[in-house]
């Protein structure tokens, strides 16, 4: 996931990364925003963007 994230510019929770499901992705993602680890870029409430 880690290098999925740093080789695009951004990417989307619903994608395949690591084996983990769609619901998962959006629960670590969800994280690491309130982290301020990676930026939610499309101010949508479904098919969120993120980016670093």
């Amino acid at each position: 996931m880690v290098e999925q994230l740093l080789s695009d510019d951004a990417t989307v929770a619903s994608q395949q990364i690591a084996g983990m499901s769609d619901r998962g992705l959006r629960r670590l993602f969800d994280r690491l925003v309130e982290l301020g680890a990676v930026r939610e870029l499309s101010g949508r409430p479904a098919f969120r963007i993120y980016g670093i």
